[in-house]
């Protein structure tokens, strides 16, 4: 079964935070599609780990699979646990941080 997404299984029953590792030191990603209407990716962050202050061109909306992250947006934190979710919004200067070892799922709408 071919399509728009990529690096995962198809008709098939997955557990997503399964399907992104956790590296010492590191941010790990894994695109599952990427086009000029949606991004969605796999993230794992080791504890400590952070993306930095940024902006995106669209309404970020962010699942966390495991862990505990924190996120910034506009300067206010917010802790997420697995299950959890927020939306960083389009324009909005945002962070990640990896309070404890955390997965997400990054689901960036343009």
């Amino acid at each position: 079964m071919n399509g728009p997404m990529k690096n995962i299984d198809k008709a098939q029953v997955l557990v997503l935070r399964d399907q992104v590792a956790y590296q010492d030191g590191q941010i790990v990603s894994k695109t599952l599609a990427q086009n000029s209407n949606v991004s969605i990716t796999l993230f794992s962050f080791d504890k400590g780990e952070e993306i930095s202050s940024h902006k995106a061109g669209g309404d970020a909306f962010v699942t966390c699979l495991d862990g505990e992250g924190e996120i910034t947006i506009d300067g206010e934190k917010y802790i997420l646990h697995t299950g959890e979710s927020i939306v960083m919004p389009k324009d909005h200067p945002h962070a990640v941080f990896g309070k404890e070892k955390f997965k997400m799922l990054l689901v960036v709408v343009f």
